[in-house]
C-alpha cells in the first residue's frame, strides 16, 4: 500500500508556473520569470500546507506544436530535486514523467535520488506521451508508447523496491544483478498513472497507486471514476486507489481584472463548497491553478488559499 493522503479530507496540491509554459496556461508574467520565481512560489505553497508541488516532462518540442505548447519545459528530476531543497513537507510529484523515453534503470536511478536528497517525498507520476518527434529522436517507437509505459511500470516497481540488486525480465527490459544506490527512502514509492483515455483508466486501475486525470470536465469525472474503480475490482487489485481531479482555474476573492470565463471565484466559504463536490465524487486530492498578473499576485493567491480555503475542505 503506497497511500500519500489520509482519508477524510481532500487533500490538494498544484501545478508550478515558470517551469512549464504551454499556451493553455501559462501566465503573461511567466515568460520573464525565472528559476528564483519558482523556488518563491514553492516556498510559499510549502508554507500554506499544500499537499504536493508538481512538475511536468518533455525532452524537446518540434516547431509545429511550439506556438502551443510552447519550448519550456524544466527537466523534472533536476527540478523536483531542487524544491526538495528548498521545501520541507509537501511532496513532490512528477506529473507526469514519460518515463517510455527513458530505460526504466535510468528512471529508478534519478528518482531513488531525489527520494534520497528530499527525505521520501517523492510521488511518481508516469504518463505515455504524445509527441511523435520527441519518441523518433529518442529511438522509441512512439506506437508502441503504450505497451511501453506498461512495462515500465512494472519495471519500476521492482528497481525502485527494496532490493539493492533488483531483478526483472519483460519482453524490452530485462536486469538483474546490478546494484544501484541510494535506494528510494520510502518502502514503496507511490506511482501515480496520468491519463484520460481508455488504456489510460485501464492502466492506472490495474498498475497504480493513483489516478491524475488529465483536465476531464468536472461532470465527467463521476463516470469515469465509477468504470477506474469497477476494472479495478475486476482486476482483483484490493489496494486502494488514490483519486485525483484537475481544477477549473481559481482566485480567492473578488478580482478587479477579467480572470477567463472557466475561472471559480468568490470567497473562501463559496470556493471551498464548490470544491468539496469533488470528494462528493469520490476524488481523493485536487490540483489547483490560480489566474494571477504577477509572482507577487501567485504568492498572494496561494497563501490565501492555504489560510481560507484549505481549512474548509475536510470531507
Amino acid at each position: 500500500m503506497a497511500r500519500v493522503f489520509p482519508e477524510g479530507r481532500l487533500a490538494y496540491g498544484m501545478q508550478l508556473p515558470v517551469q512549464s509554459q504551454s499556451g493553455l496556461y501559462a501566465e503573461r508574467w511567466e515568460a520573464a520569470a525565472g528559476p528564483e520565481d519558482l523556488v518563491a512560489v514553492a516556498r510559499a505553497a510549502d508554507r500554506s500546507g499544500f499537499g504536493y508541488l508538481a512538475t511536468c516532462d518533455h525532452v524537446a518540442i518540434p516547431r509545429r506544436l511550439a506556438t502551443a505548447m510552447s519550448a519550456v519545459w524544466y527537466d523534472p528530476v533536476a527540478t523536483l530535486a531542487h524544491l526538495g531543497a528548498v521545501t520541507e513537507n509537501l511532496r513532490l510529484l512528477s506529473h507526469v514523467a514519460i518515463v517510455g523515453l527513458r530505460h526504466p534503470l535510468v528512471t529508478a536511478k534519478q528518482y531513488a535520488t531525489v527520494d534520497q536528497l528530499c527525505g521520501g517525498r517523492l510521488v511518481l507520476g508516469v504518463g505515455a506521451g504524445h509527441v511523435p518527434e520527441e519518441f523518433e529522436a529518442l529511438g522509441v517507437p512512439f506506437a508502441e508508447r503504450g505497451a511501453v509505459l506498461d512495462e515500465s511500470i512494472d519495471a519500476l516497481r521492482v528497481a525502485l523496491g527494496p532490493q539493492e540488486y533488483p531483478s526483472f525480465r519483460g519482453e524490452r527490459f530485462a536486469f538483474q544483478g546490478l546494484g544501484q544506490l541510494p535506494r528510494p527512502l520510502q518502502s514503496r514509492v507511490p506511482i501515480w498513472v496520468g491519463g484520460s483515455s481508455p488504456a489510460a483508466l485501464r492502466r492506472a486501475a490495474v498498475r497504480g497507486d493513483g489516478w491524475l486525470p488529465q483536465g476531464d470536465p468536472r461532470e465527467e469525472l463521476p463516470a469515469q471514476i465509477a468504470r477506474l474503480r469497477g476494472l479495478r475490482e475486476r482486476a482483483g487489485v484490493a489496494e486502494p486507489l488514490e483519486v485525483g481531479a484537475i481544477t477549473e482555474p481559481l482566485y480567492v476573492g473578488r478580482p478587479g481584472w477579467d480572470t477567463g470565463p472557466r475561472t471559480l471565484t468568490g470567497p473562501a466559504e463559496e470556493l471551498a463548497a464548490s470544491l468539496r463536490a469533488y470528494a462528493d465524487m469520490g476524488v481523493d486530492q485536487i490540483q489547483v491553478r490560480f489566474r494571477s498578473r504577477s509572482r507577487e499576485e501567485l504568492i498572494d493567491q496561494v497563501t490565501a488559499f492555504g489560510r481560507e480555503v484549505g481549512p474548509l475542505l475536510a470531507t
